[in-house]
């Protein structure tokens, strides 16, 4: 009967101590540290054109071998901003591109075999105070 109650008051001890929390725990950490690498994972921005009038930002994700980049653009003057994208492919070779909005803007676009992605932001003109150039992928 000793050893019964020995071995009861010996599992209650340890539930208590911690062995049967531990579980619950590791989720609960393991959810916040997915939630929190989900947040900031692929999100970029604010970057600003060199007088400061556009800004850009957005999001940055790979799928099926694709870089897809979802930014939106924002300005308040009669000019243009633009934001242009730098990319290296994974064969060594390059590319770039731009996009021009007046007001507010956003826009989806994807590339297959993007290794590097760079973005800046410019305005009223495209060469025309440009920002500083920032890695997004």
């Amino acid at each position: 009967m000793r050893k019964v109650l020995a071995a009861t008051a010996l599992a209650g001890s340890i539930a208590l101590t911690g062995l049967a929390v531990a579980p619950a725990a590791q989720a609960a950490t393991a959810t916040q540290t997915a939630a929190s690498t989900a947040t900031t994972m692929g999100n970029w921005g604010k970057y600003y054109s060199s007088n400061k009038k556009a800004y850009t930002y957005g999001k940055t994700w790979k799928k099926n071998g694709k870089v897809y980049t979802h930014w939106y653009g924002k300005e308040f003057t009669p000019k243009n901003g633009y934001v242009w994208f730098r990319y290296e492919y994974s064969n060594g070779g390059t590319g770039k591109h731009f996009y021009s909005w007046n007001n507010s803007e956003n826009h989806t676009w994807s590339k297959k075999g993007i290794k590097k992605l760079y973005t800046y932001t410019c305005w009223g003109g495209k060469f025309k105070y440009c920002g500083s150039v920032h890695r997004i992928y």
